[in-house]
């Protein structure tokens, strides 16, 4: 699709949007979770101390991308999303990878199965595609299976409004520049639009994003040229309901993301092929049936995902270009029953199925291989006593075409005083990781792979008092890791390939939360991490970790947001690809503030902002070898009808 025409018709939308007011978003609930039972339960009957991001609090923050909203989470680093646009993401929750955090989209997991580390790219979705997001920390594995080792990302995308049509149209421009070579040209555009609606018994969504990018180079290094990053993003949601107690929620999406990259040959120039260019493609349908009785509620959450990965790189010994494809398809269906005997007691039953192929010709990895499946079974039964007792536990099986099968189980009690405005909580859980099909099959392969094993207690406390008006938590952590899968080379022969790693990996530490609400208009948010983690694990992880942010609302139609992060020293690795050498490396703190400014011009149709991100200019490095964003600007537009 022409990106131009697609500015162009964003524009045209914002100049031609018809008069009709847009009616006022419902509130949504702070004290509602689902990421701990799968079903709503509030937020005082819960166990874990499970951040949300809700609704009005998303929209406090137009123009940032999902990796930066998620960056100022307690306890979750997102590394790379102060970097170029085309930098890849890194997840580290209490001392875990990418691979030991579990993406999930409305309840669905997601993943790229061509990937090493079976991770979901969260620069595929769109910041203004989001409802909501809930983070739960330590291992989920009981309810949602392989790679929820360390923590749960559970995305809720936006819902169909209530009137017959509604919709809107945005565009955002901005600056794109490094600290130590300033340019404030307009060089970030991000523009899309949307309409959802409910007609009778039938509701539907659709959005259309498009963002380019360019201004600065992806390597840290003066003689590469500016690389660019372009994305689309499309969905469309559409819902049935026959009858109250049941529905049937049909999706697909279509995701695209373009990048240059710097390497070895960047001034290769060739007429018909430009070389050292990543595509991504990710296509992605499924559907969710639900079924309410009496006593209960039936669900299936099931979903198809094709993701596609090509490079186009100079071949220095053929003197030749390059294509490398990565191919993957994923199957997920997840069925899964909650029965309450009581008010205060509910069990649910599930099964998921799991398939996932790849194929990697130039890897000589070929799907008729390289594929496999998973079939866990799994219950979870909640108990809310009247008198503050909370008990939520379960158990998994996990059956795997490849290794032998697996179990694992959580128990979570938490107790609430009924005279005092204080929870406290405890849990121990356990996680497994799958091996992913590039560790099985690939020429580096290990089909003796066994999964990796995590565990995690912690305990805490949650304190709410002045009407809730201000909320403190504290939560202290330990997770071990073992059976961890590792790059082995041998020093003899030189052969390398995956293996597990005998021993145990641990990392500790505390995660600490305070909201205050000084009146309607005045709010103040602050958190602080502190993780410990042994060697192996220490790369790119902050021992000390800080976020503040403060609210205010001028008025009805102007508000403000204050933000600043520190972020402490961390290891990592420079890898010289002219040796073949990795160096140790630590990289320096760095302190970033922040600003966004939100005015409704026209109340429920037409908003308007502004912002700025790293205030000062803070020159910094985020990972070894890529360049971090400077001061940058931007403003935009959101037109309601």
């Amino acid at each position: 699709m022409n990106k131009k025409m697609i500015r162009f018709s964003a524009f045209t939308l914002l100049l031609a949007m018809n008069t009709y007011a847009q009616a006022p978003t419902p509130k949504q609930l702070d004290e509602v979770v689902i990421s701990d039972s799968k079903f709503a339960l509030p937020k005082e009957k819960s166990g874990k101390v499970i951040v949300k991001i809700t609704a009005d609090e998303l929209a406090k923050k137009p123009g940032q991308s999902v990796a930066s909203i998620l960056n100022a989470v307690v306890g979750l680093e997102v590394n790379g999303n102060l970097s170029s646009a085309g930098k890849n993401l890194g997840y580290y929750i209490r001392g875990g990878r990418n691979r030991q955090t579990l993406v999930l989209i409305d309840g669905i997991p997601v993943t790229d199965a061509s990937g090493v580390n079976l991770e979901y790219d969260l620069r595929f979705i769109s910041a203004e595609q989001v409802e909501s997001i809930e983070v739960m920390k330590g291992a989920a594995s009981t309810l949602y299976g392989s790679g929820a080792a360390a923590g749960v990302i559970n995305i809720t995308l936006k819902k169909a409004s209530k009137k017959q049509i509604e919709g809107n149209a945005y565009v955002n421009l901005g600056t794109q520049t490094t600290a130590d070579n300033t340019n404030y040209r307009l060089q970030d555009f991000n523009q899309g639009f949307g309409l959802n609606g409910t007609i009778g018994k039938i509701n539907y969504l659709a959005t259309l994003n498009s963002v380019e990018t360019k201004g600065i180079s992806e390597a840290e290094c003066a003689d590469f040229e500016d690389d660019h990053f372009s994305k689309i993003t499309t969905l469309v949601k559409l819902g049935i309901a026959p009858t109250k107690k049941l529905s049937f929620d049909f999706f697909t999406n279509y995701d695209r993301i373009k990048n240059n990259y710097d390497g070895t040959y960047d001034n290769f120039t060739s007429p018909d092929t430009p070389i050292n260019v990543a595509t991504s493609e990710q296509f992605r349908f499924g559907f969710s049936p639900k079924y309410k009785y009496n006593n209960g509620e039936f669900v299936i959450n099931s979903g198809f995902t094709s993701t596609e990965r090509k490079y186009t790189a100079f071949n220095s010994w053929t003197n030749s270009i390059d294509n490398s494809l990565y191919a993957s398809k994923s199957i997920n269906a997840d069925a899964f029953n909650k029965y309450s005997f009581s008010n205060q007691f509910f069990l649910i039953l599930g099964s998921q199925f799991q398939f996932n192929e790849m194929e990697a010709k130039s890897e000589s990895i070929f799907k008729e291989n390289a594929k496999f499946n998973t079939i866990d079974t799994y219950f979870t039964t909640v108990y809310n006593s009247d008198f503050g007792l909370n008990i939520n536990a379960g158990a998994r099986y996990n059956l795997h075409s490849v290794y032998d099968n697996y179990a694992v189980y959580n128990f979570n009690p938490s107790f609430s005083f009924s005279k005092l405005p204080l929870k406290i909580l405890a849990s121990c859980s356990t996680a497994y990781i799958t091996p992913s099909l590039y560790q099985l099959y690939s020429p580096y392969g290990n089909l003796a792979l066994t999964p990796e094993k995590n565990s995690t207690v912690e305990s805490g406390f949650e304190i709410l008092f002045l009407n809730k008006k201000v909320t403190f938590n504290t939560v202290c952590f330990y997770r071990e890791e073992n059976n961890s899968i590792g790059f082995y080379t041998d020093p003899d022969t030189w052969v390398s390939n995956y293996a597990n790693i005998e021993g145990t990996y641990n990392a500790k530490g505390i995660e600490t939360m305070l909201s205050v609400s000084a009146s309607d208009k005045l709010k103040f948010n602050a958190n602080y991490t502190f993780t410990e983690v042994e060697e192996p694990l220490k790369r790119l992880i902050p021992k000390h970790k800080g976020n503040l942010s403060l609210d205010y609302e001028f008025s009805e139609k102007a508000s403000f947001n204050l933000a600043y992060q520190y972020v402490d020293k961390r290891k990592d690795a420079f890898f010289d690809g002219g040796t073949y050498e990795t160096t140790p490396v630590v990289l320096n703190s760095y302190q970033l503030v922040n600003a966004i400014g939100n005015f409704k011009i026209i109340k429920n149709r037409l908003n308007l902002f502004a912002s700025v991100n790293n205030i000062f200019n803070e020159n910094f490095t985020e990972a070894i070898g890529y360049s971090t964003r400077g001061r940058n600007f931007k403003v935009g537009l959101n037109v309601m009808f």
